[in-house]
Formats: structure tokens, C-alpha cells, sequence
């Protein structure tokens, strides 16, 4: 791919101010929007060195058929017109973030001549002021039911308030006091207008005034020796208070503020925000984003901020459909261009924003709560979409069509090889049956060929070794197990095994798909390797990331699969657990490598004795100088072990060891004996 020739804009054209840029496809539909300080800085950068993007940065460049600008004063007017495009358009290459479920607000009518209190999901309206989100429906019905004991508003439906009206009788409610009843005329819409303004603002915070007002009318009450009405104000308070305890307690009471923390991996993303207002958390509320582009946490976090209070309008909620901007926002990671941002905020709010990272004291402590919360829902996430039947089913549909196969690959293979700079090669082997993670059946391999020469070179030989290797075993253990000679015979009709039928070994299951990290190359490499042993019924690809291209071996071009699919989700997830599972085990061979001596590979000499052998004598150097004697001398150490040891170290290294030999006897390995 290469940049289209009339999307460079001609040199000098660019301007140097601060501005707002779009790209647009040959449809003229506008795929990517952005900022930037400098416009000629930052589109420049897109044409300067095409090879050097990022892959998704590539794709959203080569789909580009035109790109234009607008000139701004400052960079918060660039935020604010970048916020709007992004809402105009909605353009596919620009990270969207979306509710990771629904969540439920506790919500007052206020545009309503009688305001209702009752629980709304969904778009936000006009005129009614929200409070959370909660994690549950029943937490706000418990919250209102204590609520409604000191603010008695109307909760009842439109049908069920004109059937009261019409009948000249009130609801259940009404008749027990947790209502005023203004359907029958038992309260005016000014006088239940103030009670649904005094219940906002007890969930809004102001708490304290209500509760003394009510401690006061008791205490008249009780001098007034009514003693009935001094104890129902009594119960009143108790209720308030239990609503209030419903709400952790976590700042002091005059913080508000929003506490946002982000997690992501290669794929995904996900926001978890608190809001604490008056001191106390609110409501909390989660968010997911697929990554298109190769944003980091800085840049996440900016386009978080920017979706999240882009379409408030100042401090009431009840206004837009935006989430009001509190006096602070604590954030996990430093936004990208977090003056501009400040100042935008603040603009919104109409007073001083603090947006900053906190670094010490309770409030560093909830944002690790938080962080936590956005990790587990990034997991989560992920599970459930991995969980899904009918998606995975939908993922396995679409590789198959896609790579032209036979049937759905049930059984899929994954291989990636890690080293660095040649040394401690390794490879891994992940399966994944049924789009799920079968990790019972992952294995790792040492590759025992030399690391020199070109890299590249290098992976592909490491990857034809790896996969000769495994199906080679996959054919010793079928031939022991009779399971190819059986092939096509009818047996069993449950597949159950006699007991004087060997039981299969690691590497008895043949899969659908084998799917290798890299290019043209490596799919070749594998394919090699299975035609020379003669298995010509399993497929072969390999997942390239620089454009998440999927090669088949011998095609010229590659397989592209559509970017927000299911089929292609589940390669990534695939190539990345064979990365994950790699790197793990080439670390663990590193380390063993750089803090493991020759003393390792001796029989009977433990952990204890080696570090007893090394605190008497310092080091291995000198322990290999010594005579047996005086190695018997060290506590534990008997004259035959102390002859053993002493004949290994003089005909042997005396330093570092166990660089190169393969996985230890304790390792999980590809079960072949040599490694």
C-alpha cells in the first residue's frame, strides 16, 4: 500500500496555526478527524515516512482519498470543533467508546407539572435531572423507598396518576403517607414541585441541612411533649441516615469530583468512572472501546474525557445529556495536551476545573479502587465476549468462508517463537477448541537451532522446526494408539476407550487450523513442514500485525478480514495468547540463564546445599578450585557428595551454565525428550 498521490497536499501549504483536520474517503464520507497544535506538523507526519506508521495508522491513510482543514484560535476552540466533528460524523477510524452495559439512573421529572421520581435507563432527556448511575434497579427502589418516608413525591406511572385523578381516590401510597397525593388535590404542584426539589437536593448532597431541620422539629416536638410526632420525625431521621449509609463515605464531605482510570490491552479498552459528590460515590459507571488506531493511554484518556462531558452543558445535569463536569477530575494516566484540556473543561463548567493524576492520600487510594474496577471490567468484557456461543460460533463461520475451508475449525493451533537477538529461542503452541481457550492443552517448545544470521530468516526456520516437531509427534502417538490405523473404521459409537486401549498422548489431537504469528513466510514455512510429513488436512495460515492481514501459503496477496468482525477478533486473541505464553517461558529461560550456575545440574544437591556450598566460598569460581576436603567441611555436605561435586566443577565450566541446553526436566515442554 502507498499513500494516494493527490491526498499529499502540496509543500507549504499546511498552515502552522493550530486547527482541525478531516479525512475523507473516495466517497467523500469522513473517515478520521483530528487536532493538532501545528496542522503542518501533525499531517505532515502522515506523508514523511508511510513505512513508518502504524499499521491501522497505514490502513486509515491508504483509504484516504482527500484531506482538508480549518484554522482555529486556540487549541481548547481545537478540542471543542475536534469534540463536534467527531459527534457530527462519526467516523469509523476515531475511537468510539461505548457503555459496557446499561446502566440504571434514579431519576426526577422535573418537566413535568407533578415531577415523578423513578428509575430510566437509556439516551438521557431534557428537563430531567439524573442521579448515578447504580449498579442495580433494586438499590435505587431501596433508596426511594426510605427517601420518600421525608420527601413523599409522586413515583406513580401517567395511567396510574389519571385513573387517581378520575376516581377522586389515591393510590396505595398516598393512603400510607409515602405520597401527597397531589392527584386528588391533597397537595398543590407548588407545594409538591418543593418536595421534589428539597429530594434533589438531598441526593445532590446537601444532607446535612435536612437532617438538622428534622432533629429540630423533634426536639419541639418532644417540648411540646407530642411525643407521637416527635417519634414518626424520629423515624424520619433514622431513614435518611440508612439512605445516606447506602453511599460509601470516601472524601471529605465539600469534594466532588470524578475519578476516571483506564486499562487496555492491544485490542481493547475500557473506562471505569466514579462519581463522588458531597464525599461520598454517587454513582459509577463503565465504558469499552475497540482500538483502531494505535492510541496510548494518554490519548485514550483525552478522547475519553472529550465523549464523556463534550455534550454537558454547564453544572446542571438536567440540561443536557451529558455528564455535568465536577470541580475536579482525577484521572489514572495524564491526558494528552492536558493544559488545552483543563481550560476546555473549565469552559464547560464555567469556573476552574483541576484535572491532574493524584499522587498521594485517600484520593490516590480510591483511584487504585477504580483502576482495579477497569481492569476487572476489561476482563470481563472480554469473557463475556468470548463466552458468547452465538459469536463464536459467528467467528468460526467467518474464518472458514474466509480461508475457504471445508468445515468450521473446531480445533484451532496457534504458534509464535520469542528470542531476543538470537539467544534463549523459544516457541509456544496455544489451542483454542471451540473459540475458547483450551490452556490444559498449551505447549512450549526450545528451539535448538542456532539464533545467528538475518531475524527473519531465523523465525521462519524456528517456525518449520517447531511444527515439524509437534506434528511429528502428533504422528508417533496416533500410530501408538492405533488411532490412524482405526481411521474410518467403525467403532465405539460413544468414543469411549477399553482399558487395554492406550491413552493418547499431548500431541494425539490433529487441529482444523493451524495459525502461525507472521507473514507469507512463516505460513510457508509451516505448510513445508506438514506437506514433508505428509498431513495434507490441516490448514495453515498466518496473521501478520503490522496490518492484521491473514496469508495463506503460496497467495501473492493477502486474506482481509473485516476489521470489526468476529473472525478476525478471534485470530487476535488467538496470536496474542501465543505471544503471551512465549514471552513467559523465553523470560523464565533468560532468567534461569543469568542466575543459574552448573551446580544446577547435578543429582542431590538441593537449594539448601548449592546456597551452602556458595556462602562458605563466595562463588563458583572458588568452590571449583577447592579440594573435596574442604568441600566436606561445609555442613551437609558428606565426603561422596563432596567427591561429586568436586569431579563435576574441575572437568567442567565453573561460572554461569545451562545457556542454551533446552527446557529443564521440570519444564512443560513439547514432550519430545531432547529439548
Amino acid at each position: 500500500m502507498a499513500v494516494t498521490p493527490h491526498l499529499r497536499p502540496a509543500p507549504g501549504s499546511i498552515p502552522t496555526s493550530p486547527g482541525v483536520y478531516r479525512f475523507r474517503d473516495a466517497s467523500g464520507q469522513v473517515i478520521y478527524v483530528g487536532k493538532a497544535k501545528s496542522l503542518r506538523s501533525r499531517l505532515s507526519s502522515y506523508f514523511r515516512d508511510f513505512a513508518g506508521l502504524h499499521p491501522r495508522t497505514q490502513q486509515m491513510v491508504s483509504t484516504a482519498a482527500d484531506v482538508d482543514w480549518t484554522i482555529v484560535g486556540t487549541e481548547v476552540e481545537a478540542l471543542q470543533l475536534e469534540y463536534s466533528w467527531i459527534k457530527q460524523y462519526n467516523p469509523r477510524f476515531n475511537v468510539k467508546y461505548r457503555d459496557d452495559k446499561s446502566y440504571p439512573y434514579l431519576a426526577v421529572t422535573l418537566n413535568e407539572e407533578f415531577p415523578r421520581v423513578q428509575v430510566m435507563r437509556g439516551a438521557k432527556r431534557k428537563g430531567v435531572r439524573y442521579f448515578g448511575p447504580y449498579s442495580h434497579a433494586w438499590a435505587i427502589r431501596e433508596t426511594v423507598d426510605l427517601l420518600l418516608r421525608v420527601f413523599p413525591v409522586r413515583t406513580c406511572s401517567a395511567g396510574v396518576f389519571r385513573g387517581a385523578r378520575n376516581s377522586g381516590r389515591p393510590c396505595l401510597l398516598g393512603y400510607i403517607g409515602k405520597c401527597v397525593a397531589p392527584c386528588v388535590g391533597k397537595a398543590t404542584p407548588e407545594e409538591h414541585r418543593e418536595l421534589a426539589d428539597d429530594f434533589c437536593s438531598f441526593l445532590a448532597g446537601d444532607t446535612g441541612r435536612f437532617i438538622r431541620e428534622l432533629e429540630a422539629r423533634m426536639r419541639e416536638a418532644a417540648g411540646e411533649m407530642e411525643y407521637e410526632r416527635a417519634a414518626r420525625i424520629r423515624d424520619d431521621i433514622e431513614a435518611l441516615r440508612a439512605a445516606l449509609e447506602k453511599q460509601a463515605v470516601v472524601l471529605p464531605d465539600s469534594t466532588d469530583c470524578d475519578v476516571i482510570a483506564m486499562a487496555d490491552d492491544p485490542l481493547e479498552a475500557a473506562a471505569q468512572i466514579f462519581h463522588v459528590r458531597g464525599g461520598r460515590i454517587r454513582g459509577q459507571r463503565g465504558y469499552v472501546v475497540d482500538k483502531v488506531t494505535d492510541a496510548g493511554p494518554a490519548e485514550l484518556m483525552r478522547t475519553f474525557l472529550g465523549q464523556l462531558y463534550g455534550a454537558a452543558e454547564g453544572t446542571d445535569e438536567s440540561a443536557g445529556t451529558g455528564t455535568a463536569v465536577p470541580r475536579e477530575v482525577l484521572v489514572s494516566h495524564e491526558p494528552a495536551d492536558p493544559e488545552a484540556l483543563a481550560a476546555w473543561l473549565s469552559g464547560h463548567r464555567g469556573s476552574a476545573v483541576d484535572l491532574r493524576v493524584p499522587q498521594r492520600g485517600d484520593k490516590k487510594s480510591l483511584m487504585e479502587t477504580v483502576e482495579k474496577n477497569a481492569r476487572e471490567a476489561l476482563a470481563r468484557h472480554k469473557t463475556h465476549r468470548a463466552g458468547d456461543l452465538s459469536t463464536r460460533s459467528r467467528a468460526l463461520n467467518e474464518i472458514q468462508e474466509a480461508l475457504d475451508l471445508a468445515e468450521a475449525p473446531l480445533r484451532i493451533e496457534c504458534y509464535d517463537i520469542s528470542n531476543l537477538q538470537g539467544e534463549h529461542v523459544v516457541a509456544s503452541m496455544v489451542v483454542f477448541e471451540d473459540g475458547l481457550a483450551r490452556k490444559s492443552e498449551y505447549r512450549r517448545f526450545s528451539i535448538r537451532g542456532s539464533g545467528e544470521g538475518d531475524r527473519e530468516q531465523h523465525d521462519v526456520a524456528a517456525m518449520y522446526e517447531v511444527v515439524r516437531r509437534r506434528f511429528r509427534r502428533y504422528l508417533e502417538e496416533s500410530s501408538r494408539s492405533g488411532e490412524v490405523a482405526r481411521m474410518g473404521e467403525t467403532g465405539d459409537p460413544g468414543g469411549h476407550r477399553t482399558d487395554d486401549e492406550p491413552s493418547p498422548g499431548k500431541f494425539a489431537y490433529p487441529p482444523n487450523l493451524v495459525v502461525v504469528d507472521g507473514a507469507r513466510p512463516q505460513a510457508e514455512a509451516a505448510r513445508r513442514a506438514l506437506d514433508e510429513l505428509g498431513i495434507e488436512d490441516v490448514a495453515v495460515c498466518g496473521l501478520a500485525k503490522r496490518l492484521e492481514e491473514v496469508w495463506l501459503p503460496g497467495d501473492e496477496d493477502p486474506v482481509i478480514l473485516p476489521r470489526t468482525g468476529e473472525g478476525l477478533y478471534l485470530l487476535q486473541r488467538l496470536r496474542d495468547e501465543a505471544h503471551r505464553f512465549a514471552i513467559a517461558y523465553h523470560r523464565q529461560k533468560r532468567a534461569k540463564a543469568l542466575t543459574g550456575s552448573s551446580l544446577d545440574e547435578l543429582p542431590g544437591l538441593g537449594p539448601a546445599r548449592r546456597s551452602a556450598l556458595i556462602k562458605e566460598f563466595g562463588s563458583v569460581k572458588r568452590l571449583a578450585s577447592a579440594s573435596a576436603e574442604e568441600i566436606a567441611n561445609v555442613p551437609g555436605i558428606g565426603p561422596k557428595l563432596a567427591e561429586t561435586v568436586h569431579a563435576h566443577l574441575s572437568g567442567g565450566p565453573a561460572g554461569r551454565g545451562g545457556e542454551g541446553d533446552g527446557a529443564s526436566a521440570g519444564d512443560t515442554t513439547d514432550g519430545e525428550g531432547d529439548t
